[in-house]
């Protein structure tokens, strides 16, 4: 069998296209990041975010006192926070933020290296008050979430993309775009002015809560989809799920729903039927005891049990006294991307190889190919480049068939292509 290249079957530098500098041209982002007791996950988020392309911004680190201090060598805006309300986190993000535009993204989920100047180019139309892009779930290739409706129970409805196109799309009968809290960007004069996060949503549906106040507060505004501002969601644990995504307790999830549906009209018994479906899925999948369904179903009831019977919209946030001008991270923008391929019996020496280069200051990834169907995985590797490991004749993306004749070579040159485009 044919060895495959593994000196690299790509190599180009991107340059700051319409993408980057161009669209973004005076228009200052920050991107916050909220962790509370994930030191690890968030490393790894920082890690990717030093790689983006996007000319300059700066992160806010949002985090508890032992992981604020995190990456002590980077410029960040640093603000210490270790209460368990998300939404709060957000808001403390906001009002240290610099930048007219504010992303946001969790500390256990990794940026594409063209993620955020995709994302911000949209807001160069000042009709834009925010944008979302697309995320890939934990093993870094299948969809988590796409682009979406969000409807007034509180659930998720799936639109259609065009292709790869950016997509302006409004309030539709007061229904509005979805941006996932892991991915999305507002103008920050907006989120001040509808109150930014409400904190009555300490975790679950806090960034829908504020889409639908978004949208009744300016009926006619377009939300940016961008299909290419892309990052995977690794869903670390924590006390309310385990690190495989399987839930451990539902009551602020059951008490979010609550407030959600009867503030927006919404009926919380459909959010509870879907939720339960889950769980059956979890449980058919092996992946959670049955005899735990019922038992969690009773938390989700106990939290909407708990839920005030009123909550007052919030007000506007204060004017922000952030500072005049962006702690803007250095060493960002584009780079040459290299793609290396071989067999996974070569790991050791092609790891090696990829994080030499990437401490050169290359983006880098490292293909594993196996002579087996076995399905593509694709993780980001603490010393700074990406790997993508499965069969050779398996699934790399969604909507690939299970098996696929490849020869080696050919199999190569297609993920580099994929990759490039991704990543440049």
């Amino acid at each position: 069998m044919t060895e495959p290249d593994a000196r690299g079957v790509a190599d180009a530098r991107g340059v700051a296209d319409a993408r980057g500098a161009t669209e973004t041209r005076g228009v200052t982002v920050s991107v916050v990041v909220v962790s509370r007791h994930r030191p690890g996950p968030l490393a790894l988020c920082l890690s990717a975010l030093t790689l983006q392309d996007h000319p300059a911004f700066e992160i806010v680190l949002v985090a508890d006192p032992g992981s604020v201090g995190l990456r002590p060598d980077l410029p960040i805006r640093r603000v210490p926070f270790d209460l368990p309300n998300i939404s709060a986190a957000r808001n403390a993000g906001i009002a240290a933020a610099a930048g007219d535009v504010v992303a946001f993204i969790d500390d256990d989920a990794v940026a594409e290296p063209t993620w955020l100047s995709r994302l911000a180019a949209p807001f160069a139309n000042p009709a834009v008050l925010a944008a979302t892009g697309f995320t890939r779930g934990r093993d870094g290739l299948r969809w988590q979430a796409r682009a979406e409706r969000m409807t007034r129970d509180g659930l998720a409805v799936p639109v259609q993309p065009e292709g790869e196109s950016v997509l302006l799309l409004r309030p539709l009968d007061g229904l509005p775009v979805s941006t996932l809290g892991t991915n999305c960007a507002f103008r920050r004069a907006a989120l001040r002015d509808v109150g930014g996060f409400d904190p009555a949503f300490a975790y679950h549906l806090d960034e829908s809560d504020l889409n639908m106040r978004m949208a009744a507060r300016w009926p006619d505004a377009p939300t940016a989809v961008v299909p290419g501002a892309e990052v995977a969601h690794g869903w670390a644990g924590d006390d309310r799920r385990s690190a495989s995504g399987v839930p451990s307790d539902l009551t602020q999830v059951g008490r979010s729903t609550a407030i959600f549906c009867a503030r927006h009209g919404g009926d919380p018994a459909r959010a509870s039927e879907r939720l339960r479906a889950r769980l059956l899925r979890l449980m058919v999948a092996g992946r959670l005891d049955p005899l735990r369904v019922t038992p969690l179903m009773r938390t989700f009831a106990a939290g909407a049990a708990s839920a005030p019977p009123s909550v007052c919209w919030p007000e506007p946030l204060p004017g922000s006294p952030a500072a005049a001008s962006l702690l803007t991270l250095p060493g960002t923008g584009p780079r040459a991307h290299v793609v290396l391929c071989g067999w996974h019996r070569q790991r050791r020496r092609l790891r090696a190889e990829a994080a030499r280069a990437a401490r050169g200051g290359r983006l880098v990834t490292l293909i594993l190919l196996s002579p087996s169907i076995l399905p593509h995985r694709a993780r980001f590797d603490p010393a700074g480049f990406w790997e993508q490991a499965g069969g050779l004749w398996g699934p790399s993306l969604p909507g690939d068939p299970p098996v696929r004749r490849w020869r080696c070579r050919d199999r190569a040159a297609r993920e580099a292509r994929r990759l490039s485009h991704m990543r440049l």
